[in-house]
Formats: structure tokens, sequence, C-alpha cells
């Protein structure tokens, strides 16, 4: 979900800027920062953002870099003249002597340099903003595609090396039957005057050997990495489900630790839950 992206386009003297990011969020969590003359628009700006942003932490900038003679107040004209004869009036009356730098006088007038206009957000200005916060969003958009490509990677990545690291415990699996039978009757057999039952004993050794199978769970976790491919495969907005699945995974790989008491078969365990926790700490980045 991470994202960045900027768009700039020109209107009369002015610049609009519209900046867009985008971070990991479980929901849409939008805030704005919008100049005053777009504001009346943020309804429709929101829209856009949803429309185009399922979710994340979404920040959206829009500021104008304005031509600074545009910008310039102007001089009222009228108001110094009416204000002229207003001290010349009051000098004659009076007897006060005129002042020697009207200029300065008069600048300093209430209202002179006020700009009294209110300035209005025409359709056509409006247009272009529109414009330039669609192409802001289709270049963050971009961006999240570039990153989605590289998360896709290195997923593929990490499943094929669980995947393979399951397919490695299997050796030992087999060796550790022989080895628990082995290890069961040398101890018997250190025992003096011990006589025991084989039938019994081999009855006794298949079922805790049963509850020390992983067949099940090697299914699970196979089925488990199956379907994170697919998923992976669907498109865009599988982010949750992916979630799930490493979920799911992670269940199957801690059950198989657990009835794994074969050093061998722990070892490649953690290789598993390395691979894992990496899948985990990227897949909050899918949408």
């Amino acid at each position: 979900m991470t994202g960045y992206g900027q768009a700039v386009v020109a209107y009369k003297e002015k610049k609009i800027h519209v900046e867009v990011k985008s971070l990991n969020s479980k929901q849409l969590d939008l805030q704005t920062r919008i100049t005053s003359l777009y504001r009346e628009k943020e309804m429709d700006i929101r829209q856009m953002v949803t429309a185009a942003v399922e979710r994340g932490k979404v920040d959206l900038c829009i500021w104008v870099e304005q031509d600074a003679a545009a910008n310039a107040s102007l001089i009222n004209g009228a108001l110094v003249e009416n204000y002229y004869q207003q001290v010349k009036t009051i000098s004659e009356k009076t007897g006060i002597p005129m002042p020697q730098d009207w200029f300065q006088l008069l600048l300093r007038m209430p209202d002179v340099t006020t700009r009294t206009e209110q300035e209005v957000l025409a359709d056509e200005e409006w247009a272009v903003v529109r414009k330039a916060v669609d192409q802001a969003l289709k270049a963050l958009t971009d961006f999240r595609k570039q990153e989605g490509a590289a998360l896709e990677k290195k997923f593929t990545e990490k499943v094929d090396n669980i995947e393979q690291l399951l397919a490695e415990i299997e050796p030992y699996e087999k060796m550790r039957v022989e080895k628990i039978r082995q290890r069961i009757v040398e101890g018997l057999q250190q025992i003096p005057g011990v006589e025991y039952d084989k039938n019994r004993l081999e009855q006794e050794l298949i079922y805790y050997i049963e509850k020390l199978d992983i067949s099940e769970e090697k299914q699970r976790l196979t089925n488990h990495l199956k379907y994170f491919r697919e998923t992976m495969e669907n498109g865009h907005g599988q982010g949750k489900k992916l979630g799930f699945i490493a979920q799911e995974m992670g269940r199957e790989i801690n059950t198989t630790g657990s009835k794994s008491n074969q050093a061998e078969m722990q070892n490649i365990v953690v290789k598993m839950k390395d691979e894992l926790e990496q899948i985990k700490e990227q897949v909050l980045n899918v949408l």
C-alpha cells in the first residue's frame, strides 16, 4: 500500500501542485490539506481518492504557487484621491501645513492597498485541478503496482523456500521412527531382569509414533502454499486473504515443530519460521 504520486499543472498565472502519499492501514484513512479556494470541492476530491485507493493511510495535499505580480495588491486610486482631497480641505480650514511626503501618508491610510475582491473558483479552473488530482492518483497507483510486482517476486521466493524446507524434513522423519524404536528397546534392555511382550511393545510404539506423525501438517501446509500462490495470481485486493493464509501456514509449521523431537527437524522448522516471518512483515503492504 505504500506509494507516492504528484502532479503539477498550470492555470493562468498559477501553478497547482497535488501530492499524494500512502502508507499501510487496515482501512482507508484519508487526511487532506487543501488550499482555501478549492476547499468547496473537498467532497469531490475525497470521492476521487476513494475510487482510486481501496485502503491505506493517505495524505493528500493541494497548494498553489502564484506569480508574485499577479498576487500583488492593487492601489485603490479613487480612495487615494479621496483621502488627498480630505487632507487638503482640512489643511485649508485649520491652517495646518500640508504634508511634505504625500505618498507615504496616503499609502498608510486604511484600505488603500487592501484587496477587496474575493476569488471565486471557476469551472475551468476546477477542471484543471481535477486533472491534476487524477494525474497524482495515477502516479500513486503506478508506484504501488511497481511495489506490488517486487513483493510478488519476494513472496514467491519465500514460498518456494518453505516448500523446499518441507521436503528436506522427509528423510529425517523416516529415520526417526527406527531411532525411537531402537532407543526404547535399548532402554528396556538396560534394566536388569525385565521381560517385555514384543507384540505389546510394537503396539505402544505405533501409538507413540502416531502422536508424533506430521503427515497431516505437511499436507495442510502444502495446500496453504498452493493457495497462497493462487491468491497472488487473482489480482489486487487480496492482501487480507494472504494475511489469513500466512497465519494458517504458521499454525502448521508450529505444530510440526512441536512434534519434531529431532534436532535436524527442529533446525528446518526454525528456517521455515524465518521465511514465513518475512512474508508476514510484507503482507501488510498488500492491498
